[in-house]
């Protein structure tokens, strides 16, 4: 009999702030968009991979990013197009997402989407390139970056923005209704007082999916999911 896995049918994720999440599956651990608007994840190491939707400072942080890069000089750092020049400025090699997926060890890191929602007629839209995560026996991840009209397929846990200057609530939740999920929790909430945070959060549990259980993962720490 062959050695068995370290892993079992389970993921933990772990919401840092705003739009920055911890993924730890398959004993492979990601980070996605640590933003100027997260929390500290300065301290994160045993890094795989480090993923960058799109270059706006709430999911790239020029400031505090190369040091985490340094401290974790063994991920890979994956982005969209117009991110990579300006990581390339922060002496950070980054690799542009292929659009087959990337391997890290047993999880797969497939691209979904091409470009950031709409914010107003008169700004340019830019790349945002969300990311599906698999592994063969363990539960499916999809974070969106900045946009809701992707179409990752079948997921388990979704990430969905519960405010953002390119979003109305209606969209919030119609998202919630065509992707449903079985899992979901908020992110991109940093705009928000604790008062609309909390509506928000009751239209996307009342008025989002009926099959999908939201979770709201701030301040929790590790949430396993399996």
């Amino acid at each position: 009999m062959g050695a068995s896995r370290r892993y079992v049918e389970r993921m933990d994720l772990t919401h840092i702030g705003h739009a920055c999440v911890l993924v730890e599956t398959a004993d492979v651990r990601i980070l996605i968009d640590p933003g100027g608007f997260a929390d500290d994840f300065t301290g994160v190491r045993d890094l795989d991979a480090i993923v960058v939707t799109h270059q706006h400072p709430d999911h790239l942080d020029v400031t505090r990013l190369p040091a985490l890069v340094r401290a974790n000089p063994g991920a890979r750092v994956l982005c969209d197009p117009q991110s990579q020049p300006v990581l390339a400025g922060l002496g950070i090699a980054a690799d542009l997402h292929p659009t087959d997926g990337t391997t890290v060890g047993a999880v797969t890191l497939t691209p979904v989407g091409h470009l950031h929602a709409l914010i107003h007629e008169d700004i340019p839209r830019i790349a945002n390139v969300g990311v599906r995560i698999t592994a063969e026996g363990e539960p499916t991840f999809f974070h969106p970056g900045d946009a809701l009209d992707a179409e990752p397929g079948d997921v388990d846990v979704l990430a969905f923005p519960l405010n953002a200057p390119w979003q109305r609530s209606r969209e919030m939740t119609a998202f919630l209704r065509r992707l449903a999920a079985p899992h979901a929790f908020p992110i991109h909430d940093a705009l928000l007082s604790e008062l609309g945070r909390a509506l928000y959060l009751s239209q996307a549990g009342s008025l989002g999916c009926p099959d999908t259980d939201i979770r709201d993962l701030r301040g929790a720490g590790p949430v396993t999911f399996g």
